[in-house]
């Protein structure tokens, strides 16, 4: 074996964004494509002599190929030793909580989340730094900068290693450790959680269905919630990850999750329907007929953080990004604690939580997590879920019902324009923001704008600065708009349009969502010009 020095020439277009760099399978399988992209990872991080690498992925299609070429490359590069999840599984959470936990340098996720997968899917990968957390966004750029002068890559020529077998074996000098992919996180759960009222409560006849969506986090859930909480077999469904998610769209909410609500709404229904997507981050939260919002998932966890042994000392504060609603906002001023807004991705909860400035943080896009780890994390909120009715009893729909009547509702909404044309979707946005400064004062409906803004971000930690983050319309009842272009996506553009109203008044407080909303939802298309600019009359999706 040996290492071997390969030409190679910069790949445009190879910077990440929100969330590591995301292209389809085809653009990832061109010939030095991967291994340019790790090559500047691996430039930029320096000396690995004496290091550990955390290695895993969602087990989507080219993740296996890919598990190969990087581990040989980290033999290349000097790391003294790699942690790769069995079969080259690792959900994004347990990866962060593997390398927090055993001191690894970093890790290198490969997902494309809850983007489709197959051949003719999307694929992904990440750098996670030392505190498990995604790479800040200057660790990316210089990422980012160091492909465009790539001129070789270095690569070892050893045989393709066995990825199955839990175990150790060599490669090039550095120690590969094929590990149980899910031990380490399961132990980091049952320290955070009551797993014996857990248990007490299945055992009393409480049902519920996870739905992996044959994503990664099905070996994860059959094993803590059969396995460890005691649930009937079959309270998982869909849980063995395939190469393309068994055709299904792995985005946990009520558009690709169908088979989910439509059990949950149907006579007979489980007391609790959950899913998660295809790296396990994300989490879908749903009563008997009731879908809880992930805006009002984080408020009502904070709210009731005491009932986890995690949690019981209390919250150091409450960190959300800026489209998701202010519901947690008036559980932080009911804690007496701070309650953060960030641009969106989770990488801007980092320094917070490093701080200890935040404990539980929280993104519209069904993401929520806490300080125990530096991701968001899907099953984590279940299991908070569960641990919730354990203590507190009643229903989903009782609890947050609950909630509302203490703290009023933030009626809430997605609105995704999805694969538009990019040129289109930067001038609907730069037609924003000429706009602006006119906003304030004009009356619309019956609402009155208050403020409209650019949104603007300074890390409280470390001061990093990030501009353009979201475009805020602001009424002077509380209302909002924003209007954000999304970093996810694989193609064309991703319009995301978020709409919230505030109502104090619990007699208000079941009226349908889009409903409440239809007179913002008709002010967000008439100051953007959302069919004029993208030729279409309603959106892709709705959340």
């Amino acid at each position: 074996m040996a290492i071997q020095t390969v030409a190679t020439s910069p790949i445009p277009g190879q910077r990440p964004g929100t969330s590591g760099l995301r292209k389809k399978v085809s653009v990832f399988q061109q010939p030095h494509y991967l291994e340019n992209f790790v090559q500047g990872v691996f430039d930029t991080l320096g000396d690995a002599a004496g290091k550990t690498l955390v290695l895993g992925g969602d087990g989507r299609y080219h993740n296996r190929a890919a598990i190969q070429v990087i581990l040989k490359m980290a033999a290349a590069h000097g790391f003294a030793r790699v942690l790769l999840g069995q079969g080259g599984i690792l959900s994004t959470p347990a990866a962060s909580c593997v390398i927090r936990k055993h001191g690894a340098m970093g890790g290198i996720i490969l997902s494309a989340s809850h983007n489709p997968g197959g051949p003719e899917g999307d694929f992904g990968i990440k750098y996670n730094a030392a505190n498990g957390g995604p790479a800040p966004e200057a660790l990316t750029e210089a990422i980012y900068q160091r492909t465009l002068a790539l001129a070789a890559y270095r690569i070892s020529d050893a045989p393709d290693v066995d990825i199955d077998a839990i175990g150790a074996r060599m490669v090039d000098g550095m120690h590969v450790e094929v590990i149980d992919p899910v031990a380490d996180y399961a132990e980091l759960m049952e320290q955070l959680f009551d797993f014996d009222a857990i248990r007490r409560l299945f055992a009393a006849g409480f049902t519920m269905r996870f739905d992996a969506m044959h994503a990664v986090s099905g070996p994860y859930a059959r094993a803590i919630l059969e396995g460890r909480l005691g649930a009937p077999a079959g309270t998982v469904i869909n849980g063995q990850p395939l190469e393309d998610f068994g055709g299904l769209h792995p985005d946990p909410n009520p558009v690709n999750a169908e088979q989910l609500v439509a059990l949950m709404a149907a006579p007979g229904a489980p007391d609790l329907g959950a899913a998660s997507d295809g790296d396990a981050d994300r989490n879908m939260i749903v009563g008997r007929s009731f879908a809880v919002t992930p805006s009002d998932s984080l408020a009502v966890l904070a709210a009731n953080a005491a009932v986890a042994p995690g949690y019981a000392g209390g919250l150091a504060g409450i960190a959300r990004s800026m489209p998701t609603s202010r519901a947690a906002d008036r559980v932080a001023e009911a804690l007496g604690v701070p309650c953060y807004e960030t641009p969106t991705g989770w990488k801007y909860f980092g320094t917070l939580l490093d701080a200890g400035k935040a404990t539980l943080c929280g993104e519209e896009s069904y993401g929520t997590g806490s300080n125990h780890i530096r991701e968001k994390d899907g099953l984590w909120a279940v299991l908070f879920w569960l641990n919730l009715l354990a203590v507190r009893g009643g229903s989903v729909q009782e609890i947050v019902e609950a909630h509302w009547q203490r703290f009023g509702r933030h009626y809430y909404s997605r609105h995704d324009y999805e694969a538009i044309e990019p040129d289109a979707a930067r001038l609907l946005m730069q037609d924003l923001r000429i706009k602006l400064a006119n906003l304030p004062g004009q009356k619309m409906n019956h609402y009155e704008v208050q403020a409209a803004d650019d949104f603007e971000y300074t890390d409280p930690v470390d001061g990093a600065h990030a501009s353009q983050q979201g475009i805020r319309i602001m009424m002077t009842d509380g209302s909002r708009i924003v209007y954000r272009l999304s970093g996810t996506g694989t193609e064309g553009a991703t319009l995301r349009v978020y709409l919230e109203r505030y109502e104090a008044d619990p007699a208000q407080h079941h009226i349908p969502t889009q409903q409440a909303l239809a007179g913002l939802i008709a002010i967000a298309d008439s100051v953007a010009s959302i069919a004029l600019h993208t030729g279409r009359s309603n959106p892709t999706v709705i959340t």
